[in-house]
């Protein structure tokens, strides 16, 4: 690609973005400056890097309404401190009610995990996934049908993430201190737009161990 097209390219961006501020502002003469001060989210997101799953568009919130943080397949370990600063950024400073973990079906870092495909260096992250794989082993070898099982192991990888988050020292403090914060797990279809609860949310100690020992058990 030439340095001419690459500029083209990058151009056409701009042109989008001076579309959508006529378009916007047109709306709502008073967007951008509400959007100043209206970062007050009741939300953290955690979903993947997926160009396709939107955070804002999916739930219609607007900007300023959920504060999002994304990489490949939705994955939190206590080993990144890039999502331990942002779980610890949205409690702490935001004061988030809500933590939602959101997979999608079809993820394909997921199906590279679960093929053995090699990627290069991303290979060391979604590792993580093998885990996954590796502990739920025996239900997975359940489902023959390729497709069913990639999406059950996208759901099961939201659950364990789940309980990664309700293990993290971040959330345990807060919720010795009182704080009103429960984690989520749903999953995304890309087929239909449709957002789906996992029935997995836990709000203390309790419900943080009593869904650890049903995904030990699985």
């Amino acid at each position: 690609m030439t340095t001419d097209k690459k500029k083209l390219d990058l151009e056409r961006l701009f042109e989008q973005n001076r579309s959508w501020i006529k378009k916007v502002t047109h709306e709502d003469p008073d967007y951008f400056s509400r959007l100043v001060d209206q970062q007050n989210p009741e939300y953290l997101w955690i979903g993947c890097s997926d160009s396709r799953v939107p955070a804002n568009q999916i739930v219609g919130l607007k900007p300023g309404e959920v504060f999002v943080h994304r990489n490949i397949a939705n994955i939190v370990v206590h080993t990144d401190f890039n999502a331990l600063s942002v779980i610890q950024f949205a409690i702490d400073r935001l004061k988030v009610k809500h933590i939602i973990v959101v997979g999608h079906y079809g993820c394909s870092g997921i199906d590279a995990a679960m093929n053995n495909v090699r990627i290069g260096i991303a290979d060391n992250w979604i590792r993580h996934i093998k885990d996954v794989h590796d502990k739920h082993y025996h239900e997975l070898c359940t489902i023959h049908d390729q497709e069913k099982r990639l999406d059950r192991l996208c759901e099961l990888n939201v659950l364990e993430q789940v309980v990664n988050i309700g293990q993290t020292n971040i959330v345990q403090d807060a919720w010795a201190n009182g704080q009103d914060v429960a984690i989520h797990g749903c999953i995304y279809s890309l087929c239909d737009g449709v957002l789906r609860d996992l029935d997995s949310t836990i709000t203390n100690m309790d419900e943080l161990n009593q869904r650890n020992q049903r995904l030990l058990a699985s």
